[in-house]
């Protein structure tokens, strides 16, 4: 009999609460020093828990960052309650504001460099086109910016024959709702999930990442309905981010406005943000230092499968250490 996977195993203490959500400022582990270490804050997806950027010891970003001396903040979004059914995507970006303020004046510095994760980069840099001026540094971690280019979800929402409205008419969109579309995107993943567990479940170390990850894939969250219709129509449907038509609070995004180092990861089997749907910001911003990371993997395996730790968690330290200390 295998023991439950240790999951979210970085010490943290919560520094604020906002309605469902909360800010976590993480400890070292080690002897690392803190002082005037560069503010990291990180923004994982609305949809899915936080702790895939802190899955278990080994395959965690958090981790990563800790390790190396980085001052780690990170938001959790929450799961919202049925009254957050009126929740907007304005209401989502005033929330990341408050966190974002919060970290300068824990740390006194004027900037965070902040990393986006998958919904998490998208409405990133929504803020920080709106806010320039607080970003020492972004990495967009495989969040999707062309939504021409988004593949089988762009045409699942395709506006012909999907109303987000309708579908957001009966209160917040319920994980199960979210769910069934990913998995059309790979029809027969339970299956195969089934054949591998058969093959390697005996294995050990094989058995502790696969049940960490069926842990956290296993606990999803609600998606707020009204910041649901905006997400779909204004993104997905529409592609307003791109040409610099999405308004936020009767303010235009211009994602010219983001002048900071920026790099961006994308993962050359992702189907949830093809490579090409990412990439795109680089050419959006008018940042003079822009990279592009290609990593082995899908949409959740390039961030905690077995070859993150080799390739990403280096690469994405190696980054911030160098352009944003």
């Amino acid at each position: 009999m295998f023991e439950k996977p240790s999951l979210m195993p970085t010490p943290r203490s919560t520094v604020l609460e906002d309605g469902p959500a909360k800010l976590y400022r993480f400890h070292p582990t080690t002897d690392v020093a803190l002082v005037d270490a560069p503010p990291v804050f990180l923004v994982p997806s609305m949809i899915n828990r936080w702790y895939v950027l802190d899955l278990r010891k080994g395959a965690s970003v958090v981790e990563a960052f800790v390790n190396a001396g980085l001052d780690v903040f990170l938001l959790d979004w929450g799961a919202p309650e049925d009254h957050d059914r009126y929740f907007t995507w304005a209401d989502a970006l005033a929330r990341l504001d408050r966190m974002f303020r919060r970290v300068l004046r824990e740390t006194g510095k004027p900037k965070a460099s902040v990393l986006g994760y998958c919904m998490g980069a998208t409405i990133t840099s929504v803020h920080a086109a709106l806010h320039p001026e607080k970003y020492a540094g972004f990495v967009n971690l495989l969040g999707p910016i062309d939504f021409t280019k988004a593949g089988h979800l762009g045409t699942m929402t395709d506006p012909r024959w999907f109303d987000a409205e309708v579908v957001a008419n009966a209160g917040n969109v319920s994980p199960e709702q979210m769910q069934s579309g990913f998995k059309l995107l790979r029809p027969t993943q339970d299956l195969s999930k089934m054949v591998t567990l058969m093959e390697k479940g005996f294995d050990p170390a094989f058995r502790v990442g696969y049940d960490a990850l069926d842990a956290w894939a296993s606990d999803n969250v609600a998606f707020p309905a009204a910041a649901y219709v905006t997400y779909i129509q204004d993104l997905y449907q529409n592609n307003l981010l791109l040409q610099g038509k999405h308004y936020v609070g009767g303010k235009r995004v211009d994602l010219k406005a983001i002048e900071c180092p920026l790099l961006t990861i994308a993962a050359d089997k992702d189907n949830i943000c093809p490579p090409n749907a990412a990439v795109a910001i680089n050419q959006a911003v008018a940042s003079k230092d822009t990279k592009v990371l290609s990593v082995p993997g899908g949409h959740v395996g390039a961030v905690v499968g077995s070859k993150a730790a080799d390739k990403l968690y280096p690469a994405l330290v190696t980054w911030m250490k160098e352009r944003t200390a």
